[in-house]
């Protein structure tokens, strides 16, 4: 088992730091990008446990091209046959923009140069990187060299260099670029690294400015010092290099401490001019330098990075499956939880920042500003990566009612009062506790649906509104003096009550108090409002009404009940704003009354009675979908004023129904009079006419009748004449269809008028449904025809 010492000094020796006097680094500031190159091709692959293949090589090659790098390091051609094709298929198949410089790695090594070379004939522009480890330890112990033998394995091979860029350009028309790293820098003596630059410099030969500027590259192979001690290494270099005007200084940091990130910005202080390293900081041991991470740095700072990443989660899917690794949870600006807060006090802060820098930014818009982003915990707008604000804000136990808020606003487009958000957290919290786990957006979204009702048929309460009317109901008693009297409202609604629908009406000062009146009259639900709020949603034509209530249970003692510790929030939300404080009320009475029986409704229709007409009516569309004639309308209602003269007026919904379905035959079971067995019909000789003949069964004994008429219908009252004495006319016929698809079927109601010798006239309805419209019609005439005092012609034989 190891066993960390206690004084560490017994084993490792610290940096030696340098004694840069008047270091200017500390007193800058950033104003524009280095330049980058991405060595993921290279330097990423090489790290990768399985290396990637030339398919995979080739998707993150025109990935880079399209995040907008110019430089890139392709491969190491002469390590590997894979390493030479792809840098073969990149130049012959024209996959190299002609604004991007490939560039490949070689050690300095005569066969290996060489084979470089023809890697990259053909390229328009080529970056050709050589090293040698110039460190003491590889100087003394791996290589066994003096510095002056390291130098003059450094030049000699530049010598090589030149002439086959000389060659390579002269016969394959490429424009070369060269790079030479001293390998080991961070661990170099700072004076030898400038002193083998200066070698490599001076065989060349071919510095100038602009792109023909060699590039010295001076890595952190191994971090080992502070990242402001690699900025002195980097300001000692670049103020002590000759010709600095000729010399691109770029970095290349590993991150070994953890601090390659600052290494880079503090040594890009220091007077670098460029920075290699890979997305998402892939690379040896813990990692090359993140350009990600670097770019978005300035990007968050107003500095243009001149890469691109808007799409962020595209890039990380492309990275993620051609390296095979995964990148961290809270990795900067690309982990899942980067732009999330848990915490409830962070959630509160950014709920109330979006707030606050939304009126922000439209006084901005309005005044021609800039609209900057400035919001707590969030440095960087997630928008601008792709990213939605979907993940912002996550909740689990140790969220708070602000972090909840915000997700409701945002998905629900609701801005919930204080007091409602303290009670939905509540339950958001205790199923957070009770499952210990993160309550997803939807978790949140469709719990808030199911707490208060709200989102459409699926999260319906036992009560819900379906249709409804308001109107003006002057006060009962005259004033004595000039003012007008107080206008009270009066509710008339159809409601969904525990899957049944009822009529039911109240009076108030208003439609909320109306409703509440109401509820309270017939279903014994007694409560009191005691908040209101509301807000529009949307703009335009298309804006909605948002209405939040808060209702308490009624007392006798008005303070009691306002201070009542328990209360029911509920939300609706219509185009009408009526109808959106209406379907709170609903919300919260649904959480209020929780699965007590609520008494059976009832309709009042005798002396000083609350239901008309209409009322019954509207109870038979409710409870059969029939859309009454009014004739049959006024005809029935005085059918139920006789059926209820011993009940006081009083008769429910259920037996109100089963009263309509027995006076009018409707899909009821039980024998008629007349009744038909079966029938054809068929085009009578005279034209526009047709003819019915039928089994028709007369008080049960069976008749083969027939008849002729304008019609189906009057076709049959022909042939109900063959059977009576008397005549039968049709006063008033009419139809519709009830249910949808293959459910539909015809819905028929008939009045007969029967006219007999001796007799007074009389009338009655029938009502017939089938699939078959004419087989609805005929029910319905002969359920009519059964309903009056019809004389049978073989009673008067």
């Amino acid at each position: 088992m190891g066993c960390m010492l206690i004084d560490p000094s017994q084993r490792y020796n610290p940096y030696t730091p340098l004694n840069l006097v008047g270091r200017t680094w500390p007193t800058k500031t950033f104003v524009k990008a280095p330049i980058w190159l991405s060595t993921d091709l290279r330097d990423g692959n090489q790290a990768l446990a399985t290396p990637m293949t030339g398919d995979q090589k080739l998707v993150f090659f025109r990935l880079l091209v399209k995040c907008g790098f110019k430089e890139i390091e392709v491969a190491y051609p002469a390590a590997s046959d894979t390493d030479f094709s792809f840098v073969r298929y990149l130049v012959e198949h024209d996959e190299i923009p002609d604004d991007v410089w490939i560039q490949v790695l070689t050690p300095a090594r005569e066969d290996l140069i060489r084979r470089t070379f023809d890697a990259v004939a053909g390229a328009k522009h080529a970056i050709i990187h050589m090293y040698n480890a110039t460190s003491a330890m590889f100087r003394d112990v791996v290589f066994k060299n003096s510095k002056d033998q390291t130098i003059d394995l450094a030049v000699h091979h530049t010598n090589l260099v030149r002439e086959l860029a000389n060659q390579y350009a002269t016969s394959h028309g490429t424009t070369f670029r060269y790079e030479y790293s001293p390998e080991t820098f961070s661990q170099t003596e700072v004076e030898f690294s400038v002193a083998i630059c200066e070698g490599v410099k001076t065989a060349w030969g071919k510095a100038g400015t602009g792109n023909e500027r060699i590039i010295f590259n001076l890595p952190a192979t191994v971090e080992v010092g502070p990242p402001n001690h690699y900025a002195d290494q980097i300001e000692y270099f670049c103020t002590h290099i000759s010709e600095r005007e000729k010399v691109v200084v770029s970095l290349h940091p590993h991150n070994d401490r953890g601090t390659g990130i600052a290494a880079a910005e503090l040594a890009v202080l220091a007077g670098a001019d460029r920075i290699e390293g890979c997305l998402f900081g892939n690379g040896e041991r813990t990692g090359n330098v993140d350009i990600v991470n670097l770019a978005l740095n300035l990007y968050t700072q107003g500095i243009p990075p001149h890469l691109d990443f808007s799409d962020i989660q595209g890039i990380i899917d492309i990275v993620t499956q051609c390296n095979d690794l995964p990148v961290h949870p809270r990795h900067p600006y690309a982990g899942e939880f980067v732009f999330t807060a848990f915490s409830g006090s962070h959630q509160d802060a950014i709920k109330k920042g979006f707030e606050a820098q939304t009126q922000r930014h439209a006084r901005n818009l309005a005044n021609g500003e800039a609209q900057i982003w400035d919001m707590p915990y969030l440095p960087l707008d997630p928008a601008d990566l792709g990213c939605t604000y979907e993940a912002v804000i996550r909740v689990n136990s140790q969220s708070g009612k602000g972090g909840v808020a915000y997700l409701v606003k945002r998905h629900l487009n609701l801005d919930l009062p204080r007091k409602m958000q303290i009670a939905f957290y509540q339950v958001i919290q205790a199923i957070s506790d009770r499952e210990a786990r993160e309550m997803t957006m939807e978790d949140i979204t469709s719990t808030f649906r199911s707490t208060y009702h709200f989102g459409g048929p699926k999260y319906e309460g036992r009560l819900a509104l379906k249709t409804f009317s308001t109107t003006p109901e002057p006060a009962s008693e005259p004033s004595d003096t000039d003012e007008a009297a107080d206008e009270r409202r009066r509710f008339d609604g159809t409601l969904s009550v525990d899957g049944m629908l009822r009529v039911i009406r109240g009076e108030g000062n208003g439609p909320i108090s109306a409703l509440l009146h109401a509820l309270h009259s017939h279903l014994d639900i007694d409560l009191t409002l005691r908040e209101y709020s509301e807000h529009t949603i949307g703009e335009g034509q298309t804006a909605k009404a948002a209405s939040y209530i808060e209702l308490v249970a009624t007392t006798n003692n008005i303070k009691e009940t306002r201070s009542a510790s328990q209360s029911w929030w509920g939300v609706g939300v219509d185009s009408d704003i009526a109808a959106a404080g209406l379907r709170a009320v609903l919300s919260a009475v649904n959480s209020a009354i929780g699965d007590r029986p609520l008494p059976e409704l009832k309709l009042s229709i005798g002396f000083d009675s609350t239901s008309g007409q209409a009322d019954v009516a509207n109870a038979i569309v409710n409870s059969l979908k029939l859309q009454l004639p009014r004739r049959l309308q006024s005809s029935f209602f005085e059918v139920v004023q006789r059926a209820t003269r011993d009940s006081g007026g009083q008769i429910s919904y259920e037996d109100l129904t089963k009263l309509f379905e027995e006076r009018y035959g409707y899909e009821t079971t039980k024998p008629y009079r007349f009744e038909l067995q079966s029938f054809d019909l068929a085009k009578s000789s005279v034209v526009g006419r047709r003819q019915i003949v039928a089994q028709l069964l007369v008080d049960g004994e069976v008749r083969n009748v027939s008849g002729e008429g304008n019609g189906p219908l009057s076709a049959a009252l022909a042939a109900l004449h063959t059977q009576i004495q008397g005549t039968l006319s049709i006063r008033e016929y009419t139809e519709h269809s009830i249910g949808e698809g293959a459910d539909v079927k015809a819905v028929s109601f008939v009045e007969l008028v029967y006219e007999a010798e001796g007799r007074n006239k009389e009338s009655a309805w029938g009502v017939g449904s089938d699939s078959d419209i004419t087989v609805s019609g005929l029910q319905a005439v002969m359920k009519a025809a059964s309903s009056l005092n019809v004389v049978d012609k073989k009673e008067q034989l």
